[in-house]
């Protein structure tokens, strides 16, 4: 039987839209992935293009709220990537299995492009590590990482190594 799991933020706006790309990427249908948020709003780009550099398409994902979930649909895992300061962190009810990965949220991560940008790689990085730890410790062998495509910076980096 495929194990549900659910990724829980504010806003399903960038944390658990990346979790869930992660773990349909990483895991194929051995989970069934979804994401809600108390508050939803509309998925942000920066998460979409940070998704991209590691060949992960997350821009037909759409945001959703908790009650779209509740009383319809039964988690075997629930997991909750907000940081410990936000009021507006979710509890979904149910008999699921509750896991707390504590994660700033990348969108209030600077007044600058850049530093936006920068912190959604930190945390789509994080993810990453913490959802291939996940599939390991449930004795799940995660995909290899696709290879990332070449982007501005990254081909600037490699003509220079």
């Amino acid at each position: 039987m495929v194990k549900k799991v659910l990724f829980l933020s504010s806003a399903n706006s960038a944390r658990s839209q990346m979790a869930e790309g992660f773990l349909r990427a990483l895991a194929g249908d051995a989970f069934e992935a979804y994401g809600a948020g108390s508050v939803p709003r509309a998925v942000d780009p920066m998460a979409v293009a940070v998704m991209a550099e590691r060949g992960i398409d997350i821009g037909d994902q759409r945001p959703k709220g908790l009650r779209e979930f509740m009383g319809t649909a039964q988690f075997d895992y629930l997991i909750t990537v907000c940081d410990r300061a936000e009021k507006d962190c979710p509890m979904f009810p149910g008999k699921g299995t509750r896991e707390y990965w504590p994660l700033d949220d990348p969108a209030r991560g600077g007044a600058s492009d850049e530093a936006r940008l920068a912190a959604f790689c930190v945390a789509r990085d994080h993810i990453e590590a913490r959802v291939r730890r996940w599939l390991v410790e449930r004795r799940y062998k995660p995909a290899l990482r696709p290879e990332p495509p070449l982007g501005p910076g990254r081909l600037a980096s490699k003509e220079g190594a």
